[in-house]
């Protein structure tokens, strides 16, 4: 058993300097028809913080719905379309695509409320189709449920504030989401930064506190699909960052990838160079089936299986380091 201490001392040496860096990411905060005033200064709050936490880091953020519109000015939706029909001729290592608004469902088609002419899922399906990159989905939205199944693929996170489009009530899912994405608070394996599943599990937690602290009845149930097949899973299947249910099909959980969406960077030049990237995704993504298969497994079995991954991934970090 000694070689697992190295390991893990090995990691924890390292890990606060490399673990989870990421390139440089293009964040699009798309901001809908408000419908009434507050609702217009809250989004507008919403996307301030998407924007501070996108400074704190070597990204772009491109804000669309958030300027007057002029009667002869393009449409949002049109804005949006083009926006990422550009990024697929040169796309970035990272795309984000937040949405902050309303949304309805009619029993087939979900949509995201813009300014002027709405966006369906469909819609964005095939505008995201071209493009190359890893991407990140937020649907802030009521009645987002929908955008799940649609937009899972591979290389994908999704998140929707509810987990179908018949939860049409107003979603506070956005606010918390909003604070948490750039909160250290939300770090919950302690490597000094707060990625995406994390910020994840703290939004669902205090939306679901916040419906909890008056007995209402809980209008929002946020998802996460990041496994590519679009069932999607609730936040309280997790304890920490690790799922604790196993699906019916055996199917690596969703929250991996997810987990290596960061946004703010603890040190932007600790980030991993590309190809050392990859490689730690890959030995990330097998050390989450191999969990997965732990009750099945021998324990020799297993603990050889598990050296297999946790040496490679700790000479990577060591590697990384050597480099700075």
């Amino acid at each position: 058993m000694l070689w697992i201490v190295a390991c893990v001392a090995l990691l924890s040496g390292v890990e606060a300097e490399s673990e989870k860096a990421v390139p440089a990411n293009t964040v699009i905060v798309a901001v809908g028809e408000p419908g009434e005033p507050q609702y217009e200064q809250m989004f507008a709050e919403w996307a301030a913080r998407w924007r501070e936490a996108t400074a704190k880091s070597d990204s772009k953020c491109v804000e669309i719905g958030l300027t007057p519109r002029e009667a002869d000015s393009k449409a949002d939706r049109d804005i949006l379309q083009a926006t990422l029909a550009e990024l697929a001729k040169d796309p970035p290592q990272t795309l984000w695509i937040v949405l902050i608004g309303h949304g309805t469902f009619d029993g087939k088609k979900a949509k995201f409320n813009l300014r002027g002419a709405d966006i369906t899922a469909a819609d964005l399906a095939e505008r995201l189709a071209p493009l190359s990159c890893r991407v990140a989905i937020v649907n802030c939205a009521s009645a987002s449920g929908p955008f799940l199944q649609q937009l899972t693929g591979e290389n994908r996170a999704v998140i929707t504030s509810t987990q179908s489009g018949f939860e049409h009530n107003f979603a506070r899912f956005g606010g918390y989401l909003s604070k948490a994405i750039g909160d250290a608070a939300g770090d919950l394996d302690k490597d000094g930064q707060t990625s995406l599943l994390e910020a994840w599990l703290a939004a669902a937690k205090q939306t679901q506190e916040y419906y909890d602290s008056d007995s209402r009845l809980a209008t929002e149930h946020s998802l996460l699909d990041d496994n590519g097949d679009g069932k999607g899973t609730p936040a309280d299947w997790f304890r920490g960052i690790h799922i604790i249910k196993t699906s019916k099909d055996a199917a690596l959980p969703d929250g991996t990838l997810a987990n290596q969406f960061i946004l703010t960077p603890s040190d932007a030049k600790s980030a991993l160079p590309e190809e050392l990237r990859q490689q730690r995704d890959e030995l990330e993504r097998k050390l989450a089936e191999l969990r997965q298969q732990k009750e099945t497994l021998a324990e020799e079995e297993y603990l050889q299986q598990l050296e297999a991954i946790l040496i490679p991934l700790a000479k990577l970090y060591q590697s990384a380091e050597a480099k700075d």
